[in-house]
């Protein structure tokens, strides 16, 4: 896999999940229904950081969850290998919340189909809008982020992989 090199870098990851931050304040502090819940593994990871920064901004605590997809995906039966499953932690009631829900990358949008579907298992929420890192473009679902931190459009074909430190954003394409 080539390394693709830093998409954001410690100063601007700090900034740019402050930035979305204010903007689900913007949009959905004053709802005491406010929930997010992360995609496993980056997205729970992205979940917890944006969970800190809310608690901050609006002086309470929002409810977390964290949600495995692997066994909602359309593809896990032409896998080569079986996915890794992990656990999903939703210690509150989706029933009626607006959710945020949260992952790394957006990419053919089928992540986001899987997700929405767990979601539904659990309850329905008032609303669930979409926040990721990473829109990486090339659809092949009707779906779209509602919070973006960053795009980056490679070639169709590619793969790609998010990770960060403490605070950078990396992707490397093959």
């Amino acid at each position: 896999m080539k390394d693709c090199g830093t998409i954001l870098n410690r100063k601007e990851m700090t900034r740019t999940l402050d930035r979305l931050a204010s903007e689900i304040v913007e949009r959905r502090g004053e709802d005491e229904d406010l929930a997010l819940v992360g995609v496993q593994r980056r997205g729970a990871d992205l979940a917890e950081r944006l969970q800190a920064l809310l608690g901050e901004k609006l002086d309470r605590r929002v409810p977390l969850g964290k949600l495995d997809i692997n066994l909602y995906r359309d593809d896990w039966t032409t896998l080569d290998i079986q996915p890794t499953i992990n656990c999903t932690e939703i210690p509150f009631d989706i029933e009626g919340k607006s959710i945020v829900l949260i992952d790394d990358v957006l990419f053919s949008g089928r992540t986001t189909r899987a997700a929405l579907e767990a979601i539904l298992d659990y309850g329905r929420p008032r609303r669930v809008e979409l926040l990721v890192l990473i829109d990486r473009g090339h659809r092949e679902l009707p779906i779209q982020a509602d919070y973006v931190a960053s795009g980056w459009t490679p070639a169709a074909g590619s793969t790609s992989t998010c990770w960060w430190t403490s605070a950078t954003a990396r992707t490397a394409s093959a």
